[in-house]
This record gives structure tokens, sequence and C-alpha cells, in this order.
């Protein structure tokens, strides 16, 4: 059986620089905390993988000091998780008024992998309420009842670790011969390549500067036939014109 497997935040939306950097920044302010991230504070943010995670890389004596934050380990981890469901809250009201446009061909080529049968799937470090939600505004509620969703803490390891991508492939049973990921950094192109996945990068706001050489194709993005993609790399047998297509996900995953 063929799938598509989709990374969510920057993949199905460009979330990071218009939506989880500033939900984080809401989320420090309203809980009083003397931080606020730039653009490249989040850029080196976004190679911790996991918001939990990034939210615990605040957490240095310095900090504690300053903002008399508990010092008890399972005091910060009952801190962090109840930030990170304050953030979760405002990030998802983003999603949901419309903030967050989804990115070039995601619906399109979605409707196609429906119709002609194929599993989709998302693997994602976000949250899956968070996850649920950039999915449904961004396909629509009936084609996102389609994805089998791997999301949030389901995993010890995040990504880079390819965990996320290993459950997914034995739960749904998924052949690697057959099966397309979608990724657009490096932190997930890593990932799914440990666990056997040939992968499809589509660069972000973040990441197109990344070395992306594993990579079976880079594009700009998907496509739409009225806004053509970029090629930035190509190593499969496809031969994508202005748009990914179904097609050209097949010719990704086949060899010479």
């Amino acid at each position: 059986m063929s799938a598509i497997i989709f990374d969510c935040d920057g993949v199905l939306a460009d979330t990071e620089r218009d939506g989880h950097l500033p939900a984080f920044n809401q989320t420090f302010q309203h809980f009083g905390l003397p931080v606020q991230w730039s653009q490249a504070d989040y850029a080196e943010k976004l190679a911790i993988g996991g918001g939990k995670e990034r939210m615990a890389s605040l957490l240095t004596p310095e900090l504690i000091a300053a903002a008399k934050l508990p010092t008890n380990p399972d005091e910060q981890q009952q801190l962090i998780a109840q930030w990170h469901r304050y953030k979760s809250a405002v990030y998802q009201d983003m999603v949901q008024s419309g903030r967050l446009p989804a990115r070039p061909g995601i619906a399109r080529l979605t409707n196609e992998a429906i119709a002609s049968g194929w599993t989709l799937v998302v693997a994602s470090t976000s949250a899956e309420s968070s996850v649920r939600a950039v999915l449904e505004y961004v396909v629509g509620q009936e084609q996102a009842a389609q994805f089998h969703i791997f999301a949030g803490d389901i995993v010890s390891h995040k990504k880079p670790a390819p965990d996320i991508y290993l459950l997914a492939k034995e739960r749904l049973n998924l052949s690697t011969q057959n099966t397309l990921v979608i990724e657009d950094s490096r932190q997930g192109l890593v990932a799914a390549i440990a666990a056997g996945f040939r992968t499809l990068v589509t660069v972000s706001s973040y990441t197109a500067q990344e070395d992306l050489h594993e990579a079976i194709l880079v594009v700009s993005d998907l496509g739409e036939p009225n806004s053509p993609m970029r090629i930035l790399a190509n190593r499969s047998l496809a031969k994508p014109k202005d748009y990914i297509t179904l097609q050209d996900i097949q010719d990704c995953l086949l060899t010479e």
C-alpha cells in the first residue's frame, strides 16, 4: 500500500515564524518570564525537537533565580506542562482565526492521494491538538479524518531521532519502498532517513539554507497550477514541472 507521511510545522503550513514563535513569546509574557525570543533566537531553538523541550532550555540557573522559579525538577516539569498548555491554546486560536495560511499544494495533493486510495499520515513532534488544528484548517475536517496522526509525546525521543517514524511504520505496517516522507528541515530529514524512508523536502522560512543533501527531491514548495514551485535539488527519477503531483510522488519512490 502506498503512503505519504507529512510533517506538520513548515510542511502543512509555515507555522514556526508566524505561529509558534509569537505563541511562545505571548506565553512568556503571560507568565511574567523575562524572555522574548527573536527570530534568530528561535532559529537556534528549532534544533531542539518539541515545544516543551524548547521551554525547558530556558531553565538556566540565571533565569530560575531571576524569575523565582522552583528548583525541584518535578515542580519544574509541572510548570513547563502548564506553560505548554497555555501556549498550545494560544497557537490553536491563531490557526482557527486563519492567521497561518496553508502551504501551496497540500490540499490539492491530499485530495489526489485520497482519491487514489493512498494512506496518509502526519508525524510531528508538536502537540497532537495543535497538529489536528492545523491539519483540519489546511485540508478541511472531512479530509483530515482520512489521516493517521502520530504526534506529541507518544515516543521517548523526538526528531532528529527516528522514533516517531519508526512507530508509524510499525503500527501501519508501512513499506519503505512504497512510502514517501515530506519534511521541511534537516532535523526531520535525518529522522525520516534513519527510519529508512525516502524524503522530499519542501523548504520553509527557517530551513532554506540547511544541508538537505540526503533528500530525494528538494523544492521551494509543492506548487499550484497558478503558482509554480522551484526545484532546488533532484536525485529522483521524477521530472516535476510547475507543481508536485501524485505521479511525481510515485516516481520519487522508483529506483533505477
